[in-house]
This record gives C-alpha cells, structure tokens and sequence, in this order.
C-alpha cells in the first residue's frame, strides 16, 4: 500500500518539459515547463523553475525578481474577515470617498515589499464603511480586494476540463466557440472509450482531438482528418501527452479521401511542389556553375571561398537528404492510416469544424461501421438541419437528434444561492445518430410488400376450403 502511494504521488509532481496549467482567479493559462524561462500572466512575469518537484495543485506566491514561493496551508488565524457587521447598506453611499488610502499610497506599499495580504489589511483598515457593511457584502470586498492585489498562482495538471475552459475564455473562436459542457456531450454521444478506431475531423485547435486521445487512455486508433496542408495539433500537446498516446494517433488528408474510396489512392507520388523547388535549385546551380566557369579561366580560385562553396554545397545536400527522410516518414504515415481506413470499420465518427459540415458527413460515413455512433458539431443551427435531411432522405443513419446545449452557473452559499446574472449565449448545436447497412434496409423494405400479399394468399385459400 505504501508504494502504490509513493508511486502516485511521484506521477503528480512537476518536472522539467511538463506542460501545466496556470490558474490565477477563473483565468487559465497553459505553458510549458522549461529551464529559467520568463513566464507572463496577467500582466505579470515570473519563472517557473522553483515550481519543479512540487505536487500538482500547489499555490504559489510571486515574489520580486519573479521567483514563486510555495504558499503555506491556510489557517484559521490568517483571515481577514472583521467581526464588527452591520445589519444591511442601506445607509452606505458609494461616493468614492469612504478609502482613506490613495493609488499613490498603494503604490508606496508595494514598494515597500508589503504582500497582498497585508496590502488588503491596510485597505480593510482605512475603509470609513467597511464596519458597517454586512459580513456577506464584507466577505465580497475582501475576495475584490484578494483578487485584485494577491500574486497567487495555482499550478494543475492539463484535462479536457481545464483546457476547454481555457480556450473559451481567452481565445473561443480558435474553438469555433465550443463550450466545455458541449464538449463532454461530443465525447459521450461518440462513445469515445480505450480500444475504439475513432475517426476525428477537426478544427478547434486540436482540442477536441486531444480530449477523444485523453478518454482512449492511450489504447486503440485515431484517425485525425485534415484539411489543407498539415494538421493543427496545438491544443492537443498541450496535454502533455506520453509517448506511447502519440502512437496511436494517425493522420490523413481530407483531400484524398475520394481516391481512396475509389481505389485509385497513389502512396509513391511524390510532393510537386518539392519536385518543382528542387529542379528550379538544380537549375540556378546549374546556371552558377556555367557562369562561374569562365571566371575560374580569368582570376584564380581564392582557397577560403572554395572552403565556403564546399560547406553551403555540403549543407545543401543535408538540407536535401533530410527533407527526402521527412518525405518518407510522411508517405508511411499515410499507408498506416489508409490501411486502417480501408477496412471500413471505424467505431465512432466526430466532426467539429468551421466548414460546413455536409459534404464531410456523407464522405465521412463510408468509413464507419455499421451500428456505430457518430456527432457533428456546428456553431450554427442550419448546416446541421441539412445534415439532417439528407440522412433522412440518403438512410443509412438512425436515431437522429439535432440538439442545443444551455448551460447557467449557480452561485451556491449559506444563504446565498441564487443563478450567476451573466451566462453563456449558446454553446453551439450537435447532430447525433446511429449508421446502419443502408442496403440491407433497403433490401428488407422491398422484401416487405412479398411477404404480406404471401400472408394474404394463405388467408385466403384458408377461407375458400372453408366454404
């Protein structure tokens, strides 16, 4: 029992190269973890290197020179809470008045290396209204005033939770405004779970398909489909992922979906643009050397210039035999992730993107199995509805729902608890459904009308013995 303990909590401890995130207030932040590296948040810079061997979920205290000091367990003694309260504020008038100190003063206290404890003390004290505010309405100053003036840092370990909210908050079109409550729908409706063949098309900076990777647990297959160039992974490395999670991610392009579902897919084609990079170098080398031969006739070949061709010759042939590697790790990720996709039978199909998502679906589909769940996601109501009705009228998909997410924050005190005033506008749509065999149903509903006008024969020949 004491090693498994021991090795728990060796898991949760941070270390160099580990991606964290920030918290400070309802602000996150994700970084990563390196040596003497100059970290700003919230307009406020420190590094991060006294944080390592800590425990995830420590809180941490800038202190000058930007170095972070573990802050201490909080005790009963170090509240700030005053035990003279009013009965209601009915009589307080908020005439900018009732603060004894000066910006100008604050300033000078923090010069003079006074914490953010006691810079609120301070406040506390010269405040004319602070007495006879009541304790619920004192409490609510003092969090303003901590928020406000404490350089508090907390320290977690990267989740599907935190990152999504992190993404919302600061950057939300970079998610196509995805909402974390929308997001756990995505991973629950697509029954994302270890061992499953998921196939992802994306782009929300890779979020979505780190949260698919973080629910697989690092067992089964992911088939990121992207648009364009290369995929964006962004979001997803900020995971921190293991090694072993990154072999069971696979890419392919969306572009050449159609050739493979015709089969006439080409793996040993070769990039044209780099063809065309590589010729057009072989001709201005080729014309240099032209046009350098009738000058080694005229003057003589100076030795340190002969020295400086040879190592740009020689690190153009390295810059050459690096990027035909790269061609060649790119061209056997493509086989891997064609040869999974060939067998047509993907457990899962989620779609999260900024362009419209029919033309995806209907290509898409061919690739998953029978019985198999898939989701779209789309920020807007109408690209989904003709999702909708062109599975209804294609078949082939069951169970159809076209669903909006609301979500509202409650604020839950003694005496307190009542819905948050400002809430979210929408957290997008999602379609949800089934895939079936589309020939099989079809199949069966022609085979219906025989079967009947068959039972209808009996009846009647029955009938006619009868009589």
């Amino acid at each position: 029992m004491a090693e498994c303990v021991k090795d728990s909590d060796a898991e949760g401890r941070i270390s160099y190269g580990d991606y964290v995130v920030l918290k400070r207030g309802d602000i996150f932040k994700s970084v990563q973890i390196e040596n003497k590296k100059k970290v700003i948040f919230e307009k406020q810079w420190f590094f991060l290197d006294n944080a390592v061997g800590q425990l995830y979920g420590a809180v941490f205290e800038i202190e000058a020179g930007g170095s972070l000091k573990l802050k201490a367990a909080k005790h009963s003694g170090d509240s700030l809470d005053s035990k003279e309260a009013g009965q209601d504020n009915r009589h307080i008038m908020d005439d900018g008045r009732s603060q004894k100190l000066s910006r100008d003063d604050i300033e000078t206290l923090k010069e003079q290396g006074l914490k953010g404890q006691e810079i609120v003390q301070q406040l506390i004290d010269n405040s004319t209204t602070f007495k006879d505010k009541t304790e619920f309405a004192q409490e609510k100053y003092i969090k303003k005033k901590k928020k406000k003036y404490e350089s508090n840092i907390k320290i977690l370990k990267p989740s599907t939770r935190l990152l999504a909210m992190m993404y919302h908050g600061r950057e939300p079109g970079k998610i196509c405004h995805l909402r974390y409550d929308t997001l756990a729908q995505i991973l629950t409706l697509g029954n994302i779970h270890a061992g499953s063949k998921i196939l992802v098309f994306e782009t929300c900076a890779g979020l979505v398909l780190g949260s698919v990777m973080e629910r697989m647990g690092g067992y089964g297959s992911v088939i990121q489909m992207y648009p364009g160039g290369g995929p964006t992974r962004a979001g997803m490395e900020s995971f921190g992922f293991p090694s072993h999670f990154h072999k069971t991610l696979h890419e392919f392009p969306l572009c050449k979906v159609n050739a493979l579902l015709a089969g006439t897919l080409d793996l040993s084609e070769k990039d044209g643009d780099g063809n065309g990079r590589s010729e057009s170098s072989q001709k201005t080398s080729g014309v240099s050397e032209k046009s350098s031969e009738p000058q080694s006739m005229e003057v003589s070949v100076d030795p340190q210039e002969e020295m400086r061709r040879a190592e740009r010759e020689r690190l153009r042939e390295q810059r050459a035999q690096e990027k035909k590697l790269k061609m060649e790790e790119k061209r056997k990720k493509l086989a891997s992730a064609a040869a999974l996709l060939e067998g047509r039978n993907a457990d899962g199909l989620v779609i999260a993107s900024r362009f419209h998502p029919c033309p995806v679906l209907m290509g898409l589909l061919k690739f998953v199995a029978p019985s198999r769940p898939f989701i779209v996601y789309c920020q807007y109501r109408e690209p989904l509805i003709e999702c909708y009705t062109k599975l209804r009228e294609q078949g082939g998909a069951i169970s159809l729902r076209l669903t909006d997410s609301w979500l509202r924050h409650y604020q839950v005190l003694p005496n307190r608890t009542h819905p948050v005033l400002l809430m979210s506008g929408g957290g997008g749509y999602l379609l949800s459904g089934t895939t079936v065999a589309a020939k099989a149903r079809n199949q069966h509903k022609a085979e219906e009308p025989v079967t009947k006008r068959l039972k209808l024969d009996k009846i009647s020949s029955s009938c006619d013995s009868s009589a």
